[in-house]
């Protein structure tokens, strides 16, 4: 089973949990619509997605409303020191959740604890935990941006607000950061890192490079990065390697971004139904 534990940004009276169905733009959970536009709810759209072209169960996600004050975040990781072994996942995906090192360890101990330990993989918030708290290698995935690979390049940095001038790197720096980030044990066993290029990376050595298609009004779409980590993780899931399930979902992203014809104002969603459609082709 896969397990998707996010925040959306709002605030929620209650953590909303269980098996989501998608209709039309919106998520339904708990009788609850959840816009389909960014964030983790992009990201289990393209889960959903790809678990229909494979046949494969839905995830199982944990949601809370968090504004940036972390109270959902708190909730989550409440839920998850305390519960997570009976929900026996086989694969944990762990998105935006406010940073929090003490809760982070609390989990990695229980996860460690399990009979049979689950795959790890995270994007957002959860990669800069990981990082801070000194876990990072634990992980057997990351999906980060070429903002938040600089910060896990940066071994100096406690927090991102204070990584230094990586920021302002050109995408032809990437190579350079992905050593660094390795060379101080700030990256998972494989990393997939999203830009005009994605790389798919082990232990440090590049072994793919995918440039194509590039669709340049992608760019101005919010969610993109989300859908290909959504993908990755069912693949991962079902069973492929992390490195080949990079690969494919790095493929299906752009395909399917090219796909829905794009214009700045094209919402994530037309993305995401174009998943099973990208998978057909390149399958």
């Amino acid at each position: 089973m896969l397990m998707i534990i996010g925040t959306i940004p709002q605030e929620e009276d209650k953590v909303l949990e269980g098996v989501p169905r998608m209709k039309g733009d919106e998520l339904k959970l708990e009788g609850r619509g959840i816009p389909i536009n960014r964030g983790t709810p992009a990201l289990i759209g393209a889960a959903i997605k790809v678990a229909e072209h494979l046949e494969k169960e839905y995830p199982y996600v944990l949601l809370a409303g968090d504004e940036g004050l972390g109270r959902g975040s708190r909730a989550l990781y409440r839920i998850l020191v305390e519960r997570l072994p009976q929900y026996g996942a086989d694969t944990l995906v762990f998105h935006y959740l406010l940073p929090d090192s003490d809760w982070h360890n609390k989990i990695l101990f229980v996860i460690q604890g399990l009979k049979r330990r689950p795959k790890l993989i995270a994007d957002a918030g959860y990669m800069y935990v990981a990082k801070m708290a000194g876990f990072a290698t634990e992980y057997d995935l990351f999906t980060p941006d070429v903002g938040e690979l600089a910060f896990l390049a940066d071994e100096a940095a406690p927090h991102p607000f204070y990584t230094r001038g990586f920021l302002l790197y050109e995408d032809e720096r990437v190579p350079e950061l992905i050593q660094r980030a390795y060379a101080h044990q700030n990256a998972s066993q494989c990393m997939l890192v999203k830009g005009r290029r994605d790389y798919v990376v082990k232990d440090g050595l590049i072994l793919h490079v995918v440039e194509g298609p590039l669709v340049e009004s992608l760019e101005a779409i919010g969610g993109t990065g989300d859908t290909i980590t959504g993908m990755v993780s069912l693949f991962v899931d079902s069973g492929m390697d992390p490195v080949a399930a990079s690969l494919l979902a790095s493929k299906a992203n752009r395909l399917a971004g090219l796909l829905s014809d794009p214009t700045p104002a094209t919402q994530v969603v037309s993305i995401i139904e174009r998943i099973p459609e990208a998978l057909a082709r390149l399958v």
